[in-house]
């Protein structure tokens, strides 16, 4: 029997089995993936986003409690556990030097249109660095990993948690903590959450999955069954707008089109249906995958001229080019009249102003809805460039509800041994919506206190048994 078993393989099983094993507890770790696909979603991201007061190491200025409180406040529009919010804001504060001590290594901050070096400190070499750092760690701490070991059942003992089952393995423990991921991996799932729309489509049938294709939700229906207090609503999710050739699992980061604040969206009616200068692009990418969701097809365009060229990061796949409106529609297959009055339209709302692309700027829109909030420029010098987007889901926020101790309930009673972390309870702070880099501070915070509170529970039950025995 282990001390503490982990069932996951990504940032917050990772940060959970360092923190149990520095506890001094035995630990084993259950990955569902291969070991060349180990990581889950991690291997993805890029970054963290940190609260900080002043200028450290790798992030400039300073990115206070409050503000970043107001910015996940902004996205999520209140649906979040102020208390626990808070709490994974200021010790985000304290988890680089953690993460140091197990190999990360960060990168100089920075600069250009991302707007991010002074609130998010960036992986060197990205999340597969990361990933593979912590597992070094783990590996020279002696945590016990096993690969290929999906887990499918969990046993209990009222609320007390016993053991875990992958097929005909069983691993008894003192204590566990899931981070086994969401369910954005199963389409079956997906297809319940969303349901038909207006048309009759499954809008399901045409999502793209940004991550890994292991995150089944197998543990986390096992958990509904067995009464676990549920948070979030199934549809919600991180859903990005991602090229629309992007493959079905692991595209990660370099599909994600990221021109939409300098140009127009369009849907396959050549119209457009939002706001593309809400706010900075950190703090809206992540809603325009459900945006195009609800779009008919679930296909939409991202269309910019020559003067947006350079401001963005790049996409993996080259866009679309035509050198008239007219021939773009022709090419990507809309109603050419429809978008040429859509452009027109656009073009003649657009407001004289200084365009400033590193600030809200006031280049705007008038007399036209959607208006262009900021960053409005017409789409007047050729060539011009397409993108077609499909939601690219990263990961989905229904799951189960915690405290800050990291702790499941069963009714409202907390189970004494058994603690959640990373996607699987990330719906408490994440109602919907996203901010670059906070669900990585969701789980490396909710990992680490899941890893010690475990860790804590495993000894006091050995403590237990010896004062049985004595």
């Amino acid at each position: 029997m282990w001390d503490v078993v982990v069932v996951g393989g990504g940032n917050a099983a990772l940060c959970a089995a360092l923190t149990a094993r520095e506890a001094g507890a035995s630990v084993l770790m259950l990955e569902a993936s291969p070991k060349a696909w180990r990581g889950g979603n991690s291997q993805h991201t890029r970054n963290l986003r940190c609260m900080h007061d002043g200028p450290q190491d790798v992030l400039v200025d300073a990115y206070p409690e409050e503000e970043y409180w107001q910015d996940l406040l902004k996205v999520t529009g209140g649906l979040t556990d102020e208390a626990l919010a808070r709490m994974v804001i200021r010790e985000s504060s304290r988890c680089r030097g953690w993460m140091q001590k197990h190999g990360v290594r960060f990168q100089p901050p920075l600069s250009g249109a991302l707007h991010v070096a002074r609130t998010n400190a960036f992986f060197m070499g990205g999340g597969k660095a990361l990933v593979n750092a912590y597992y070094r760690s783990a590996e020279n701490l002696g945590v016990d990993i096993r690969y290929e070991t999906p887990v499918d059942a969990v046993e209990f003992d009222g609320v007390r948690f016993v053991a875990v089952r992958s097929g005909e393995q069983r691993f008894e423990a003192k204590s566990c903590v899931l981070a086994a991921g969401g369910f954005e991996s199963n389409r079956e799932w997906l297809r319940q959450a969303w349901g038909q729309n207006e048309q009759g489509e499954w809008p399901a049938d045409n999502f793209l999955i940004r991550g890994t294709r292991y995150n089944m939700g197998t543990v986390l229906k096992c958990m509904m069954d067995a009464g676990a207090d549920i948070i979030g609503d199934p549809s919600q999710s991180h859903c990005v707008a991602i090229d629309a050739r992007a493959p079905l699992y692991d595209g990660g980061i370099c599909t994600r089109i990221d021109c939409v604040s300098l140009g127009i969206v369009v849907n396959t009616q050549a119209e457009r249906f939002y706001d593309e200068g809400e706010d900075f692009w950190p703090k809206r990418y992540a809603i325009w995958g459900r945006l195009v969701a609800q779009q008919p097809g679930q296909l939409a365009y991202s269309i910019i001229d020559s003067k947006a060229v350079g401001r963005f990061m790049p996409p993996v796949f080259e866009g679309t080019q035509a050198q008239t409106i007219e021939e773009l529609a022709q090419k990507i297959g809309l109603d050419v009249s429809t978008l040429v009055k859509t452009v027109h339209d656009f073009n003649q709302a657009c407001q004289p102003g200084h365009f400033d692309h590193t600030v809200l700027d006031d280049c705007h829109t008038a007399g036209i809805t959607p208006a262009k909030t900021h960053w409005a420029l017409p789409l007047d010098k050729p060539p011009f460039y397409a993108y077609a987007v499909r939601p690219g889901v990263t990961f989905t926020y229904l799951g189960l509800k915690t405290d800050a101790r990291a702790s499941v309930f069963f009714n409202g009673v907390r189970s004494p041994n058994l603690y959640a972390a990373g996607e699987i309870n990330a719906g408490n702070v994440l109602g919907k919506g996203y901010t670059a880099g906070v669900g990585m501070s969701i789980g490396t915070v909710f990992g680490r206190i899941a890893g010690r509170e475990a860790a804590l529970a495993a000894n006091q039950l050995i403590q237990e048994e010896a004062n049985a025995s004595a």
